[in-house]
């Protein structure tokens, strides 16, 4: 219901705004509503990764950017219907090596990683 999907936005702005704060981070992500994979993916900013063990790409042969959208499956994966989706609106296929990660390991290594490359932990 609605309520409930509003209440469970301000918590993850919240639990944002926490995290930032904790860390000295003075630029706060966007927490957005849910929506379906299609209006994410029209709705994306930027450079747009999409997970996938498949991928042929590593992050190292993927340029800078200064947005990006990151697209991460739930457990199990994304079909191939939604990678081929993600594809066709531009998204990159990339890979993190030859591990499968739980979704919310590969979120975290993923941003780690373009941090590392691209950010403030090289």
């Amino acid at each position: 219901d609605e309520e409930r999907a509003q209440r469970r936005i301000e918590r993850w702005r919240k639990v944002a705004i926490h995290a930032c704060e904790q860390c000295g981070r003075n630029t706060l992500p966007t927490v957005g509503p849910v929506v379906s994979l299609d209006a994410a993916l029209r709705e994306s900013r930027g450079l747009g990764l999409v997970l996938h063990p498949q991928a042929g790409a590593g992050l190292r042969s993927i340029g800078k950017e200064r947005d990006i959208t990151l697209l991460v499956g739930p457990e199990g994966g994304l079909s191939r219907g939604e990678v081929q989706a993600a594809l066709e609106k531009g998204f990159r296929g990339l890979r993190l090596g030859p591990r499968i990660l739980r979704t919310e390991t590969a979120a975290v290594a993923a941003l780690a990683a373009i941090q590392t490359l691209w950010g403030d932990l090289a």
